[in-house]
């Protein structure tokens, strides 16, 4: 099932490999356009995931702090997100 994000009209990833945890959709890292992400310096922990990393999403000068993150070195529980970025706070995943 292909699946992909928006922020308004612009499509910035899209993959028919993503993977759900918890709700939200992981996408492969190669499937995000380039140059939307910024990294950014926030982090945060999950108990079964580990530390996230935070991303800005930025689409057509529309800033989106902290929209993306992504688990670096995910637990071993939590090993299917590794390389992957998901989204929230003004980006759309759809389903295709």
């Amino acid at each position: 099932m292909t699946r992909s994000a928006w922020v308004g009209d612009e499509r910035i990833a899209v993959s028919d490999d993503v993977v759900m945890v918890e709700g939200n959709a992981y996408f492969p890292a190669s499937a995000v356009r380039p140059g939307v992400l910024t990294p950014s310096s926030t982090t945060s922990v999950c108990p079964w995931k580990g530390r996230a990393r935070y991303f800005t999403v930025t689409v057509d000068g529309v800033e989106l702090p902290d929209g993306a993150w992504t688990y670096p070195r995910p637990l071993p529980l939590a090993r299917r997100v590794k390389g992957r970025i998901a989204f929230w706070g003004g980006v759309a995943v759809r389903q295709e």
